[in-house]
């Protein structure tokens, strides 16, 4: 999958078939693409990374909120594979293109092919593993499930462990060669090891593209069918709508990655069939693919990082809400309170505040005394009732200026009930007067 030659196998003698696996080292290419196709990946490595960490934040936090589900989960599987690839891939492949000839080192050479093929074949498992989940869940929407963390775990494990066990042959038979050209990463094949290869070429891309996809696919049709089934109850009803949003997200993740994944296999399957038939001693009936096929084919396949976190985004109405609400936390929180302008109602200078003194306890003690007293001797009709209520009151107020508290409602309505100023609509006391007019 990572060759680009212009003539892929190369017979060398009758015991070693071999083809290339370095990109732009071994074909005739104009200048411009050693600085374009870098470019376009750089782009797309940058904001890939940046989208598919948002939405694992996104998905870790909802975990953590109590959220914790197998679909949601393998959204999160997915956006880890599109990670590592993205960091990992990417940046050394656009490096391999920016060159003539491999000077990544040993390492790399071994490892690059083999990387990139096991988060691919990665995603292909759990796009299957999630069709599943998905019909399982659109099938009983108001069940609820609770799975726990380690089985969660455990279903990721495997699906890696498969995953990287299946391209152990791309990471056996790499190797660097030296030629006129300089340092190349090839993928030698002994002639013990032919009969293997030439099966396993065939068999490779029908068991981690065709089949997993078919399944996914197939059980998405199943799912679908499911939803259209509507129900009499509101409740249910919602139920189905949320069913039927996620199982379009979901088959939106399968389409794009059968879609943009197809051309990389078919120049896969095209490149390993010339060499076979080289190897061989046959003339192939084809020639090798143009070299705008071969590209396209590469940027379509890391493209399609960049592309599943957007499907999230804009399909899932819980990744947009977890979105925005993210961008409100990172921006909010680096934005200083705004200060205020001067003006006729903000001056410049500070001032010290003088907020209204409070109540004490002890005074409102002291006021509902007050009130019961007043009430006592109106009841018994003394002479000079407000005389009398007067003076306790004023008593009062000495003893709350004694704690230097200023109480100018207080002040106030005493300083009316002298004068005689109340009227019957502003008197708070209107049982006194009520006695005092049945006495007279």
């Amino acid at each position: 999958m990572d060759k680009l030659s212009g003539n892929n196998a190369t017979v060398v003698n009758s015991s070693i078939d071999k083809w290339s696996l370095n990109e732009l080292g071994s074909f005739q290419h104009p200048d411009e693409l050693r600085v374009l196709v870098p470019a376009i990946l750089g782009v797309i490595c940058v904001l890939g990374i940046a989208c598919n960490l948002t939405a694992m934040v996104i998905l870790f936090s909802n975990a953590h909120r109590g959220k914790l589900s197998l679909i949601n989960s393998l959204i999160f599987n997915l956006m880890f594979a599109d990670g590592l690839v993205l960091m990992f891939t990417v940046p050394f492949r656009a490096a391999s293109y920016s060159k003539a000839s491999w000077n990544l080192g040993w390492v790399v050479c071994k490892t690059a092919d083999w990387f990139l093929q096991s988060c691919m074949v990665a995603k292909s498992f759990t796009v299957a593993i999630m069709a599943k989940a998905c019909c399982r869940y659109v099938s009983n929407p108001t069940k609820q499930v609770s799975i726990h963390l380690g089985s969660i775990l455990v279903v990721l494990f495997f699906i890696w462990l498969s995953a990287c066990s299946v391209t152990i042959p791309l990471w056996l038979f790499a190797k660097l060669q030296r030629e006129i050209r300089g340092l190349v990463c090839v993928l030698t094949v002994s002639v013990e090891a032919h009969n293997f290869m030439s099966v396993y070429i065939k068999a490779y891309p029908l068991g981690v593209y065709c089949a997993p996809l078919s399944f996914a696919l197939m059980y998405f049709w199943k799912a679908y069918g499911q939803c259209q089934r509507r129900s009499s109850k509101t409740q249910n009803l919602r139920t189905q709508i949320r069913s039927r949003r996620l199982t379009l997200m979901l088959f939106s993740l399968t389409m794009a990655m059968a879609v943009l994944w197809l051309p990389q296999w078919v120049v896969w399957v095209w490149e390993r069939h010339i060499a076979e038939k080289e190897t061989e001693g046959a003339q192939p009936l084809i020639s090798s693919p143009p070299l705008f096929l071969i590209l396209s084919a590469q940027l379509l396949t890391f493209s399609l990082s960049l592309v599943n976190p957007l499907i999230v985004l804009f399909l899932s109405e819980e990744f947009r809400e977890g979105y925005m609400g993210l961008w409100r936390r990172l921006t909010l929180r680096k934005q200083p309170p705004p200060k205020p302008k001067p003006g006729p109602h903000n001056p410049t200078s500070l001032q010290s505040p003088c907020p209204r003194p409070e109540i004490s306890a002890q005074l409102r003690g002291e006021r509902s005394l007050q009130f019961s007293l007043s009430q006592e001797t109106s009841r018994q009709a003394e002479p000079q009732p407000e005389q009398g209520v007067s003076k306790g009151g004023r008593e009062a107020d000495k003893e709350s200026l004694k704690d230097g508290i200023v109480l100018p409602d207080v002040e106030q309505f005493w300083h009316e009930r002298e004068t005689g100023s109340l009227t019957d609509e502003n008197d708070p006391i209107p049982w006194e007067h009520q006695n005092k007019e049945g006495n007279n």
